[in-house]
């Protein structure tokens, strides 16, 4: 039998309309699934039209325009429901999640679906629970000390994985499967003696400890943003009174 990182994966990835996942929409979404290294991928890809104004600092990077998306885009609810149906089905299928960055990207989706659902991620999964795998935090967990940024531009370049039109949701979904791909072979005697599922409880850890980290280091410089520890998913905010 193929260790997990040769074997059957999905990746999901979004492109928004801003970072804030209390209130940002989502424009693109795209579901990558790949059977084995070698296999071409299966790609779905979504357009939404969040009837909202998209700003320009979002448009330079994804490049999706209000006029585009108007034309080409459709409303959010049936879109979400797709997304939401498909991601539940790698769950069924027993395939690795694949998320850069997962507590954006999910809990973005999560808020989505209550928004245009009145739904969550978890109901569509009906006890099927997702087995996330973050290039970020597994990279910054196995690699700890090595210097520099860890986009997913970064960790393309440094694993040796091609990211042709970056920003592009089904393109940086592919990119991040490689570079979990990629990241299994160097760390293969760390990983493949680990299941996903444990892997997920695991970066869950991780990411809580490197949350810590990053907070310690903000205090010290003086800066006062707050760090979430939760993952894959943002617990949600209390309602005001």
């Amino acid at each position: 039998m193929p260790c997990w990182y040769d074997g059957p994966l999905a990746a999901f990835d979004t492109e928004t309309t801003g970072i804030d996942v209390e209130r940002d929409r989502i424009v693109s979404a795209a579901l990558v699934v790949q059977e084995t290294p070698r296999s071409a991928p299966r790609i779905t890809r979504w357009l939404i039209n969040p009837g909202v104004e998209i700003p320009d600092a979002a448009t330079a990077v994804h490049g999706l325009t209000a006029e585009h998306l108007a034309l080409h885009g459709r409303w959010p609810a049936p879109v979400l429901e797709e997304v939401a149906r498909a991601l539940a089905a790698q769950s069924v299928a027993g395939r690795p999640l694949v998320v850069m960055n997962a507590p954006f990207d999910l809990t973005l989706l999560e808020r989505e679906l209550k928004r245009h659902r009145a739904s969550s991620l978890s109901a569509y999964l009906g006890g099927h629970p997702l087995r996330v795998l973050d290039p970020h935090v597994l990279d910054k967990h196995l690699d700890r000390y090595r210097k520099g940024r860890r986009t997913l531009t970064d960790l393309c370049a440094h694993y040796e994985v091609e990211l042709t039109d970056a920003h592009e949701a089904a393109a940086d979904a592919l990119a991040a499967l490689r570079v979990v791909r990629a990241l299994g072979h160097r760390f293969a005697e760390r990983l493949e003696g680990l299941h996903p599922a444990e892997l997920h409880t695991r970066q869950a850890v991780w990411y809580a400890a490197q949350a810590r980290g990053l907070q310690a280091w903000f205090a010290r410089s003086g800066n006062p943003e707050v760090v979430d520890p939760h993952w894959p998913l943002r617990p949600e905010l209390p309602a005001a009174a």
